[in-house]
């Protein structure tokens, strides 16, 4: 377990994290610093808590917007991948059609040759 120390609001505080963590921590330390001070600039001094608390009203209102976001494209994700699958099916049948077509006409091509050998042949089998 490593330890860093980070500054919010002007206080520094004492943090634990995983090993390997440290700089991910400071960059949210930061980030809320930040928040902190954007919203100190917009509304002066107004307590600490207070500050705080909106700070980070302001990150979870951010976070439930990127969980819907999230959910939404998963959401379209799903759609397109039924598409793909219903364009993939309807692919596949259009190519056993075309197959079962050109083999339907490959059978009836033979046969009129065989009926035009007999008739021009007279049953004799030409070329």
């Amino acid at each position: 377990m490593s330890h860093v120390n980070v500054t919010i609001n002007g206080r520094q505080f004492r943090m634990a994290c995983e090993e390997g963590q440290e700089a991910r921590l400071l960059k949210l330390a930061e980030s809320l610093e930040t928040r902190i001070q954007s919203l100190r600039g917009k509304f002066g001094e107004i307590g600490d808590a207070r500050l705080t608390v909106m700070a980070a009203l302001t990150v979870c209102d951010e976070l439930l917007d990127a969980g819907q976001r999230i959910r939404n494209l998963e959401e379209e994700l799903d759609a397109l991948r039924d598409v793909r699958a219903v364009s993939a099916d309807r692919a596949k049948a259009t190519q056993i059609a075309v197959v079962n077509a050109l083999n339907s006409a490959a059978d009836r091509i033979e046969k009129t040759t065989h009926v035009l050998n007999r008739t021009i042949g007279g049953g004799v089998l030409i070329g």
